[in-house]
């Protein structure tokens, strides 16, 4: 087979094996301990491999809680690209911007202190994510579409900065309940 430009070198087979094997590990750890079951040494122990093939592919607790929420991204994504509405297409886009935000405070409420390390262990990783770009995005076109002539793309930051998991994982320990919370998002 032939590489493709920028792909990059193909992962090698034993290379698969140890990331699979590391990601099984930290979310049995996860599962068992909560979060502090992601101590990177600990997931080593467990999965069987050295900690520095746990730190070549995971550089931090922030890239290796990504990948325990890479298949819950991949979901929540396909439901609001191809889902059905009113995530999904279909719906006039106020009521798809109220279902993201709904489906965006369930999905915090069921992964928000994985997703509180995924975006806070290094400065900024909450931005750099695709899934932060594909959200912004997807907020873009539907402000754009409702409001034409407003800041889309600061709306859409606007919108997003209250669904950081740090800021929900707060609300939640103060006693807000999560009808509470997607409430205040439908007013903003």
């Amino acid at each position: 087979m032939l590489p493709i430009a920028g792909a990059g070198a193909p992962e090698r087979a034993d290379a698969a094996r140890n990331r699979q094997k590391i990601v099984q590990a930290a979310a049995r750890l996860v599962a068992a301990k909560g979060i502090d079951g992601l101590a990177l040494d600990e997931v080593a122990a467990e999965a069987g491999v050295g900690i520095g093939t746990v730190y070549r592919r995971f550089p931090d607790k922030g890239a290796l809680a990504q990948a325990l929420l890479d298949e819950n991204e991949r979901e929540f994504q396909e439901a609001f690209i191809s889902g059905p509405p009113p995530l999904g297409p279909g719906a006039p886009a106020s009521q798809r911007l109220k279902a993201f935000m709904d489906a965006y405070v369930d999905r915090l409420e069921t992964h928000g202190e994985l997703l509180m390390v995924a975006e806070t262990e290094t400065p900024m990783a909450r931005f750099v994510t695709g899934a932060y770009r594909l959200h912004h995005s997807h907020l873009v076109a539907l402000i754009s579409e409702i409001e034409p002539d407003v800041d889309a793309h600061f709306r859409a930051d606007a919108l997003l900065a209250p669904l950081a998991a740090a800021q929900y994982v707060h609300q939640r320990g103060s006693g807000m309940t999560t009808e509470r919370i997607k409430r205040g998002l439908r007013n903003l």
